[in-house]
């Protein structure tokens, strides 16, 4: 009896202590879940070609589109990034960020943030957006740090993050029926919908929090892979000592087709994965550096991909990796992003993950109204 005082106490402090955070973390990830087909939805004008051209058509060399992006910015902007979509009814998008990792407020937080689209079999320009006042990019900032920036947000919500997986562990506890009966099995797995306010309050608190108590760990555990690159790098080492060296993978002679690396390399990956879902090019300043480029396989997985990197001097191929040849922990890291937002089983997990992260947002809520109802009912005692 004595232990379980002490769950509740630890239950209750860190509840009221992280709840706004918990709040705010899990609505903004319900949206996150869907982000990506909600843009593609509501701003089909940015990231589909009106009148898709022929399946023998062959977009404008890479190193040209950057050019023509590079014109619709700034003076000091500068493209850092772009994504290439195999589908000929898309638009390619050229990323322009520059940070500032010591702003306190999300307002100072990009220098600059700018995405370009652009028809990539006519070169024509179709949108140029300020990404820094996106919709989905300041809820993703909120989720991620609260938009008080990387040093200050990114602490508080890593914090709480870690305060969610200890208030889950504890509320299993709590949860826990003391003699396993019919009466205390119904009333721990169902909701009494005709009982008392604050008896049907406390069913939603403690049974929805049992249905989603996977779902609520999957989440903490891979909140704090991001949150913790330290974190991250110790699991995958640790998993990667009990599985055999990574799998080395043959290169392939890449023949030099065009007049740049950047080109040819493009036309290469392009040529090998026509299927795949999208290209991710972040272009390298040094030459003596590789240049990657990341191809994602299947529609919103991020964790089955190859990676090409090409050598700027040579254009031959200097490393090749791919989401079938890693180590055990390396592949649970790549998974992490899937895990996450519940991509990994498609449209069904994301649907499991987005109810999951909404009943989170409801537990500080419920959580609190216990709490209130009791500090209330304390109060009353003593004053008589």
């Amino acid at each position: 009896m004595m232990f379980k005082k002490k769950i509740l106490w630890l239950h209750k402090w860190l509840g009221l202590i992280s709840g706004l955070v918990v709040l705010i973390v899990s609505l903004t990830g319900c949206l996150t879940v869907f982000q990506d087909e909600l843009q593609l939805m509501t701003h089909p004008e940015k990231f589909f070609i009106e009148q898709p051209v022929e399946s023998s058509s062959k977009p404008i060399a890479l190193t040209q589109l950057i050019a023509i992006a590079q014109k619709q910015l700034n003076t000091g902007e500068k493209v850092s990034r772009v994504e290439v979509f195999p589908q000929k009814d898309r638009t390619w998008i050229f990323r322009a960020v520059k940070t500032n990792k010591d702003a306190f407020l999300y307002s100072d937080y990009f220098v600059y943030h700018k995405r370009v689209f652009v028809n990539p079999y006519t070169g024509k320009v179709l949108v140029v957006e300020n990404t820094k006042m996106n919709f989905f990019q300041i809820v993703l900032q909120l989720h991620m740090n609260l938009l008080l920036g990387k040093n200050y947000g990114h602490f508080i919500v890593g914090f709480s993050t870690i305060f969610f997986a200890v208030l889950c562990l504890t509320g299993i506890v709590l949860w826990w029926p003391k003699k396993w009966k019919p009466k205390t099995i119904k009333n721990s797995f169902s909701i009494k919908f005709k009982a008392s306010k604050k008896r049907f309050n406390y069913d939603l608190h403690n049974v929805l929090g049992f249905y989603s108590l996977l779902f609520a760990l999957l989440f903490a555990f891979t909140g704090l892979m991001f949150a913790f690159p330290a974190f991250k790098k110790a699991i995958s080492n640790q998993l990667n000592s009990l599985d055999n060296e990574e799998k080395e993978v043959s290169l392939p002679f890449v023949p030099q087709k065009s007049a740049t690396v950047l080109d040819n390399g493009l036309n290469y990956v392009l040529t090998k994965h026509s299927s795949a879902d999208q290209l991710s090019i972040r272009l390298e300043k040094d030459v003596k550096e590789p240049q990657g480029i990341q191809v994602r396989i299947e529609k919103n997985r991020t964790g089955v991909f190859y990676w090409y990197y090409f050598d700027q001097l040579s254009g031959q191929l200097d490393k090749l990796k791919s989401s079938n040849n890693l180590q055990l922990g390396s592949r649970v890291a790549s998974l992490n992003y899937d895990l996450h937002v519940g991509s990994i089983g498609g449209i069904y997990t994301k649907i499991l993950a987005f109810f999951a992260s909404l009943v989170c947002a409801s537990l500080p809520i419920t959580g609190f109204i216990i709490w209130w109802n009791k500090y209330k009912k304390s109060n009353a005692k003593k004053a008589k």
